[in-house]
């Protein structure tokens, strides 16, 4: 209902138009039973996507993908997010952990995880947080000891979506002790039987009936060649996985967002008050005035985002990390203020479990939490901007263009 195509691809538009019919298709039921926590995760939900070939979509065809773009890709998240942030993950994360194995893995992972993963007969969940680390990331403290042709892992990370139920895991081990934390992390997959032990199954605000759990690593024992990429070169692979982590939160956001508002403009439409519909005091209709645009904004940030992610596929100087943390920030910060206007739009009825308003509202306060809390963005964003200022001038000196500017020393710094 509120979306705009103008500026996608015929590809693009037609992607949207199938998700939008699988999504339709989606039980009720599911959502429902998720929220009651009847379920420890939503295997029917990625079993469907993979028959439809919707997971991993931008991954190359030999392992199940259709080889689209980011773009598109985002195109598909937003159309899933409507279902809420819990399918939404769970759909997302082929694509999140999948990037790892597709970028950086060995030929036989790629057979062995990405391609079940893709074809909906294998779980993957992915470690980042741990008990004394969140936005620390570099801080891991969980290690990984060399011994002959395995390594010894232990320690616990914690908050992992699917942590219950997944197959498998990519995980971030310390492996030197006295390196700094960017140049002494490397990745692993570690199958369940390798000694992943689940400690502590969260019960959540939202986000429910994702098994959400705390998983702990007990002298586990993992043979070499599950290791992804090089040793102690975790941090290549953590900063490319952050695009496909932030980009999908954020996509993810402006669909569950706007589910939300379809909802308040419908309702604002048929309730009466003083003997006329709501939406006609301007009370009511600038608030989805300005929803609409916040959603708008955000949502050509996030494409803006996807398209430079697609760029550096073929332009490796060009690095999409910043506009993508724009993307999470703004997208996530703006759904949390759009389905907090809904609610309002709706009043006491909102708050209740006559309409999916509240579990919306639920689910959407984790946006700006997770994948990088919205401070972490800002924090790199602002990184960016002052790297360009101090970068030598290259378009016009608008300090001049005061009526004073030669007189310098009235300009005191100190």
């Amino acid at each position: 209902m509120i979306e705009n195509d103008f500026l996608s691809s015929d590809q693009e538009v037609r992607l949207r138009k199938e998700v939008k019919e699988f999504v339709r298709e989606v039980d009720p039921e599911l959502l429902r039973k998720m929220d009651r926590n009847e379920i420890d995760y939503p295997f029917e939900f990625i079993q469907e996507a993979a028959k439809k070939r919707l997971l991993g979509l931008r991954f190359s065809k030999q392992f199940g993908g259709r080889e689209l773009t980011w773009a598109a890709e985002m195109t598909a998240v937003e159309e899933v997010g409507v279902l809420g942030m819990g399918l939404g993950c769970s759909y997302a994360m082929p694509s999140i952990v999948g990037e790892a194995i597709s970028r950086f893995g060995a030929d036989w992972q790629k057979q062995e995880f990405l391609k079940p993963v893709i074809r909906g007969e294998k779980l993957s969940a992915e470690g980042l947080t741990e008990p004394r680390g969140g936005s620390d990331f570099f801080g891991t403290t969980t290690s990984a000891a060399k011994k002959g042709k395995r390594w010894i892992i232990n320690g616990e990370k914690r908050f992992i979506a699917g942590g219950k139920v997944a197959d498998f895991f990519l995980i971030y081990t310390r492996t030197d002790p006295k390196a700094p934390g960017h140049k002494a992390l490397t990745t692993f997959l570690i199958e369940r039987d390798m000694g992943v032990e689940v400690e502590e199954v969260y019960n959540l605000l939202g986000f429910r009936g994702m098994g959400t759990a705390r998983i702990v690593f007990k002298d586990a024992e993992v043979p070499d060649e599950y290791r992804v990429g090089e040793i102690n070169g975790g941090a290549d692979i953590f900063n490319r996985m952050m695009i496909p982590e932030r980009l999908t939160s954020a996509a993810g956001a402006i669909g569950t967002a706007r589910a939300a508002l379809e909802i308040a403009i419908r309702y604002s439409a048929k309730r009466k008050a003083f003997g006329v519909p709501i939406r006609r005091f301007q009370a009511i209709n600038f608030k989805i005035a300005e929803s609409v645009t916040k959603l708008d904004a955000a949502r050509a940030l996030v494409y803006t985002a996807a398209r430079a992610a697609d760029a550096a596929e073929k332009d490796t100087s060009i690095d999409p990390r910043s506009v993508v943390s724009k993307a999470k920030c703004f997208a996530t910060d703006a759904g949390w203020d759009v389905v907090n206007v809904s609610m309002q739009i709706l009043g006491g009825i909102g708050y209740t479990q006559v309409y999916p308003l509240e579990r919306l509202l639920r689910d959407m306060r984790l946006a700006p939490i997770w994948t990088g809390s919205n401070e972490i963005m800002k924090l790199l964003i602002q990184h960016e901007v002052y790297k360009t200022v101090e970068s030598p001038l290259l378009g016009r000196d608008v300090e001049k263009d005061a009526i004073d500017w030669y007189k310098v020393v009235e300009k005191v710094y100190e």
